[in-house]
C-alpha cells in the first residue's frame, strides 16, 4: 500500500478517561501488559505496507514521544518516510489548541500536500484490533467510494459513538452520533476512514473557512446523501476504549485465550517499544490464576483475573482480584485489591484495601500511594 499515507490521531476521549490520562494522550494508554494503545494502529499499518505516517498530537504527549522515539520497534527510522509528529500549535500564532479534526487536518495540510501517496487512511488511536488495511483499500476501489468507514457490531455503550446504517451494497444512508449509551446492537463506527488525498484536502479547507471543526458531525453526518460513503465491516476482535469503564472491560476480556489469539496472532504482528526485563519471579508463597503477567514482576500473593503490566511487586499475603496493575505498582504484604485500576508507580501499603465494582472500578491516579 505505497499509495497511501496514514494519519493518527493521538488525543481523544482524555476527559471520559479522567486520571489515566492526566499525564499521558489516549495514544500512550497503557494496554495488556506491556503495550500502548497506539502500538495496535502502528503495527497495522506497517503490516500493511503503510510507512508515511503522521500523528497529531493535542496534550501530555511527552510520554507517546518517549515510546515511540524514531519508530525504530516498527521499522519506520527510514531516510524517505517513516513518522512525523505533529503539536498542537502548528497553525496559530496564539497558542491555541485545536478543536477538531478539521483544524488538526488545515495544520498539516504542508504534511499532506508534500506527500506523494494519493490516499489518506485517518484513525483515532483508541482502537485495539488486527487488520490489513489492503482489504479495506481493495474495497474501497472497488466501490468507488469518496470515504470509506470502518466500523463493527457492537452497543453503544457510550456517548459520542457513531452508529452507521448501510444499504445491501454498503452504501451509507444515514449516520447519527450517540448523545447516551443504548443497549441495542448496531454498526458502529471506529472513526476510521479511507479516503482520496485531494479530495480530503478539499472537504478540510472548506469546512475550516465555515467555521466547523468536527469531522464526524460537519462532514460525515451532514454529506452522507452528497459523498459516496461506504462501510467495511470488521468481524473480527476489536477493543474499543473511550472511557473508565470500557479500559477496564478490554483489559480484563483479554484474559480470554481465544479473544488474545485474535488481537495478537491475526494478520499481522503486533509491534512495541523493547524493554529489556528479566523474568517474573514467582516466590514460594505465589498463586496466579487466569490472569496476564508481565516480565520483570516480583509475586509473592494471589493474583486473580488479573493484569499486571512490567515491573509489579506483590507482597506475601497480599491479593489482588479483577484488577490492573500498571508498570513498577507495588502492593504490599496482606493488602488487597479487588475490581481496581492502578495507573504506573502506585503503591499499596500493608494492609490497606481498595475495592471496586466491576461496573464502577476504582482509579488510583499514577504516582499514588495509599
Amino acid at each position: 500500500m505505497n499509495n497511501v499515507m496514514g494519519v493518527i490521531f493521538a488525543s481523544d476521549y482524555e476527559t471520559k478517561l479522567n486520571e489515566l490520562t492526566i499525564h499521558r494522550t489516549t495514544a500512550s494508554l497503557p494496554f495488556c501488559g506491556r503495550y500502548r494503545l497506539i502500538d495496535f494502529t502502528l503495527s497495522n499499518m506497517v503490516n500493511s505496507g503503510i510507512t508515511q505516517i503522521g500523528i497529531v498530537t493535542r496534550s501530555n504527549y511527552s510520554s507517546l514521544m518517549d515510546h515511540i522515539r524514531m519508530g525504530r520497534d516498527w521499522d519506520l527510522n527510514r531516510k524517505n518516510s517513516g513518522i512525523s509528529i505533529f503539536p498542537p500549535f502548528v497553525l496559530n500564532a496564539s497558542r491555541e489548541m485545536y478543536k477538531g479534526k478539521i483544524e488538526a487536518l488545515y495544520s498539516i495540510q504542508g504534511f499532506l500536500s508534500h506527500n506523494p501517496e494519493e490516499y489518506v487512511l485517518l484513525t483515532n488511536s483508541n482502537v485495539a484490533m488486527n487488520i490489513d488495511f489492503n482489504k479495506v483499500y481493495d474495497a474501497h476501489i472497488k466501490n468507488g467510494a469518496d470515504v470509506t468507514v470502518l466500523t463493527h457490531k457492537a452497543c453503544p455503550t457510550s456517548s459520542r459513538r457513531m452508529v452507521v446504517s448501510a444499504q445491501e451494497d454498503g452504501r451509507i444512508k444515514d449516520i447519527y452520533i450517540t448523545e447516551k449509551p443504548e443497549d441495542e446492537t448496531y454498526d458502529i463506527g471506529l472513526n476510521i476512514y479511507l479516503i482520496k488525498k485531494d479530495l480530503l484536502i478539499k472537504i478540510v479547507e472548506k469546512q475550516y473557512s465555515r467555521g466547523c471543526f468536527d469531522w464526524e458531525k460537519d462532514v460525515l453526518t451532514k454529506q452522507v446523501h452528497d459523498l459516496k460513503l461506504y462501510q467495511y465491516k470488521i468481524d473480527g476482535y476489536v477493543a474499543v476504549v473511550d472511557d473508565i469503564k470500557s479500559f477496564y472491560n478490554e483489559n480484563i476480556a483479554l484474559l480470554d485465550n481465544d479473544k488474545r489469539n485474535k488481537l495478537f496472532y491475526g494478520e499481522g504482528v503486533i509491534y512495541t517499544k523493547v524493554k529489556d526485563s528479566v523474568p517474573t519471579v514467582y516466590m514460594d508463597n505465589a498463586c496466579v490464576k487466569n490472569s496476564l503477567v508481565a516480565d520483570g514482576c516480583v509475586i509473592d500473593g494471589t493474583v486473580e483475573n488479573s493484569v499486571l503490566f512490567r515491573g509489579v511487586k506483590v507482597g506475601k499475603g497480599a491479593v489482588i482480584k479483577n484488577s490492573i496493575i500498571m508498570e513498577n505498582g507495588e502492593v504490599m504484604e496482606n493488602a488487597e485489591v479487588c475490581y481496581a485500576i492502578t495507573d504506573k508507580d502506585v503503591t499499596i501499603r500493608n494492609g490497606r484495601t481498595i475495592s471496586g465494582y466491576e461496573t464502577y472500578p476504582v482509579v488510583v491516579a499514577k504516582g499514588k500511594t495509599v
